[in-house]
């Protein structure tokens, strides 16, 4: 259960963060949520898809990390197998919250709260240090507050980027079919794409507003990326052969 209090540099002065406990928490986690800043790095490993909140309905931007419920195709051998790590998994045991509104009336002019989760696997006396002998935010810490503003800005922005793709008709449902090098196979349902028959109809002022709002590039990024999906695929057969030559070797035995 969460535990999550605000960042204190007297209570919390020898709090430590094991970054892979970090990491480890997501090894389960077939898709995270993800914000337009981050998808030029994202592009490096992820396929992005559009999904919806299964709650609200509402379409949301996420990272595929694997193909099926509790498959992270990233998590192997102990640790994440990748240059990056998505900010909604890398930001961990920290959240943003608000001050008490008691003390602060004017919800509007509040500034986020810096809190931590004190029940957090991660947390404990290894790891990163939050503060320094004198009190002050290692640059571990500062990094993990400037990632949660990114996602705190960047949510909006991304809210902001899928309202125009669904105002322009440019999400289309993906349907794939594959096949695994041991015969078995999955289907893709429930994720979006960009439509790229729709994309190529636009007109020139349409493109030029899209470019200058910011989005053209994060559609091209969303774009290539559907490009990862087959080193998704190469990720899932090397796991699925990993598995048959155990069994092989035990039978063996």
């Amino acid at each position: 259960m969460s535990q999550l209090v605000a960042l204190n540099r007297r209570t919390h002065k020898s709090l430590r963060v094991d970054t892979q406990k970090v990491e480890q928490q997501a090894a389960e986690l077939h898709m995270v949520p993800v914000v337009l800043p981050e998808f030029r790095k994202l592009l490096v490993h992820y396929p992005i898809v559009f999904s919806k909140n299964s709650e609200t309905g509402q379409f949301m931007c996420s990272a595929l990390l694997g193909f099926e419920q509790g498959e992270n195709l990233f998590w192997q051998q102990g640790s994440w197998q990748g240059i990056y790590v998505p900010l909604q998994v890398s930001r961990q045991p920290f959240f943003l919250g608000q001050q008490d509104t008691n003390q602060q009336p004017d919800a509007a002019q509040q500034d986020p709260v810096l809190c931590i989760n004190e029940a957090h696997p991660a947390t404990g006396d290894l790891g990163e240090a939050l503060f320094d002998a004198d009190g002050q935010a290692t640059a571990y810490l500062q990094n993990q507050q400037r990632d949660l503003m990114t996602l705190l800005h960047g949510e909006q922005l991304t809210q902001q980027f899928i309202a125009t793709l669904l105002e322009l008709q440019l999400l289309t449902a993906m349907s794939l079919e594959i096949k695994f090098v041991d015969d078995s196979s999955t289907k893709i349902n429930g994720l979006y794409t960009i439509d790229e028959d729709k994309l190529d109809e636009l007109s020139p002022n349409i493109l030029q507003q899209l470019q200058q709002q910011g989005y053209l590039a994060a559609i091209y990024a969303m774009v290539h990326s559907t490009g990862q999906i087959y080193h998704l695929i190469e990720r899932k057969n090397q796991r699925l052969q990993q598995a048959q030559n155990w069994f092989k070797s035990a039978a063996q035995s």
